[in-house]
């Protein structure tokens, strides 16, 4: 049985604006003060796991034990079926040291060339650790077919490309409410909050 979380403070693991910013909105309404590891001038770890859940795994590890409190991380990308499903765990690094999503999603589409599969997923591994080692895991899926050009400005990193299956618009182009109600993220978060969070 998963640990419940009863804590008032959570550290979200990460230095990304936008995931932070997605991921406080996903948590309100359970009383916790979030602050980022960014915020806290806590250092990113390096992420050579060879999964997402193993990268999310270290991210909440460091961060809890650099902060002394619980901190939730998240890692995510995007595989690309007619890549083999890259950039998959490399999907930030797609991106160069600009963090340029703009690039990144230029590279997936020129990668992929007249290909006709363009179907793709975005996965989600949360890791929720504490300071005493224990740690609770989930992951989520989202389908769906990468479009081009990209289109919308909100989301971060791949979202202007990627069309969930279903809709008719990109993660682009949905009000960052409705995102949350269908994303690889929330239903990762589902899971945590079924876990940990009643």
């Amino acid at each position: 049985m998963a640990r419940g979380f009863s804590e008032k403070k959570l550290v979200i693991a990460s230095h990304n604006p936008g995931k932070v910013r997605e991921i406080s909105g996903l948590l309100q309404g359970f009383g916790v003060d979030v602050v980022s590891a960014g915020d806290l001038g806590l250092p990113e770890p390096v992420e050579d796991g060879e999964s997402f859940i193993a990268n999310a795994e270290i991210k909440a590890r460091a961060a809890a034990t650099g902060s002394g409190l619980p901190a939730l991380a998240d890692d995510s990308g995007l595989c690309v079926h007619g890549l083999g499903g890259d950039p998959g765990i490399y999907s930030a690094r797609w991106a160069g040291p600009d963090k340029d999503f703009t690039l990144a999603m230029k590279t997936v589409n020129e990668k992929l060339g007249d290909q006709k599969d363009r179907t793709a997923h975005f996965i989600a591994a949360l890791a929720l650790a504490w300071p005493d080692g224990h740690l609770e895991v989930f992951e989520g899926r989202v389908d769906g077919t990468l479009v081009w050009p990209p289109s919308g400005h909100n989301g971060f990193g791949y979202d202007a490309m990627f069309r969930p299956d279903g809709h008719q618009i990109t993660f682009g182009n949905f009000d960052p409410a409705d995102k949350h109600n269908i994303s690889h993220r929330a239903d990762a978060f589902r899971q945590l909050v079924a876990a940990c969070f009643q």
